[in-house]
């Protein structure tokens, strides 16, 4: 069962922290929309228990919205700074709004459409993969009762088109991915086109998602386990995987991706790697350490060449339960270790 103890510990009035040193939080870290979008994701699939912590972390999202258009990133000692606003982090506000759409809570579904009929106006402009790929995903699973019909598919064809061509571009017969480097939440982009082809049927996109998350799994499950692509340099085209630092966030985005691929498929081959990738947060890794500290509820923020980095803050905890909440719909202890592709 998830274990919520860290995410309360993070999470004030405001929202949930930034960072934590060990496992107490860091005021002096602030707060982050990536991190309160993550989190309110996260308190929608809690049941009840997290009707009062997804209020919080809406409330985040709606005050950083800016008149220009755009979300502020990052919230530090009361005053919104910029630096770090993108387009990444505007698509996972937008997903996680979305995803407050469907809320059964009145006040969360209603402010969550308040949010998503000023930021649907952007969704033109957005040209980061990462960004378009979270907002395909909340255009094709979130409620736009404010948008005709034509003018969401509208806006899925243009996106979808945009991270095809960018495939396309960088696509060779031994490179089969959207850039010319694998950096970080790779699985995010195979998983918004099989949720295009699942809203839409569009079989290109099909095709694509299959053979891009073919490729990312064929090289992250080699070993056996996962193997995250590390940050220290990441991993380009005609070079070697860097091992370290691997970080929780990129194992909870090939456990969505494989999620979605095995919803869109059926292929049994997804269900069993989306285990084993889940599998490490608890020691099934290159370190043969667990990530899950069960004393804390946390999540230590990253594998190392030592160990593990101690300290356990948003991104980490988030990252493990979302990964927790979603495999809590599948009896896990059942199914075989995956094996490599």
């Amino acid at each position: 069962m998830p274990n919520y103890k860290h995410l309360y510990n993070m999470t004030d009035e405001t929202g949930i922290l930034q960072f934590s040193k060990f496992h107490h939080p860091d005021q002096d870290s602030g707060y982050t929309l990536d991190d309160n979008a993550r989190a309110l994701m996260a308190a929608l699939s809690m049941g009840d228990e997290g009707y009062p912590l997804a209020l919080i972390f809406t409330r985040y999202l709606l005050r950083s919205w800016r008149e220009n258009g755009k979300w502020s990133n990052l919230l530090l000692h009361g005053q919104y700074y910029h630096h770090l606003d993108s387009e990444d982090s505007f698509g996972r506000a937008f997903w996680a709004c979305s995803t407050g759409s469907k809320s059964d809570w009145p006040m969360i579904k209603e402010s969550c459409m308040e949010i998503l009929e000023l930021a649907v106006t952007r969704l033109p402009v957005l040209h980061s993969a990462r960004g378009m790929a979270y907002c395909l995903i909340g255009l094709c699973k979130g409620q736009f009762p404010f948008l005709t019909v034509h003018y969401q598919n509208s806006l899925i064809r243009l996106l979808a088109d945009r991270l095809l061509a960018l495939y396309g571009s960088h696509r060779s017969s031994d490179w089969h991915w959207f850039e010319d480097k694998m950096t970080y939440c790779n699985g995010i982009l195979p998983q918004s086109l099989f949720a295009v082809h699942a809203y839409n049927g569009n079989k290109k996109c099909l095709h694509v998602a299959c053979e891009s998350i073919r490729f990312l799994n064929h090289h992250l499950f080699a070993k056996g386990y996962l193997n995250i692509v590390g940050n220290e340099g990441w991993y380009g085209r005609g070079g070697k995987i860097p091992v370290w630092d691997q970080q929780p966030v990129d194992a909870v985005s090939v456990i969505f991706a494989c999620h979605e691929a095995y919803q869109v498929t059926g292929l049994n081959e997804y269900k069993h790697l989306m285990i084993s990738a889940h599998r490490w947060y608890r020691g099934s890794n290159i370190n043969s350490m667990p990530l899950y500290d069960i004393e804390s509820g946390g999540c230590f923020d990253a594998l190392t060449r030592e160990g593990v980095n101690l300290n356990q803050g948003a991104e980490a905890v988030l990252s493990l339960l979302l990964s927790d909440l979603l495999l809590a719909s599948y009896n896990a202890d059942k199914l075989p270790q995956a094996q490599s592709l």
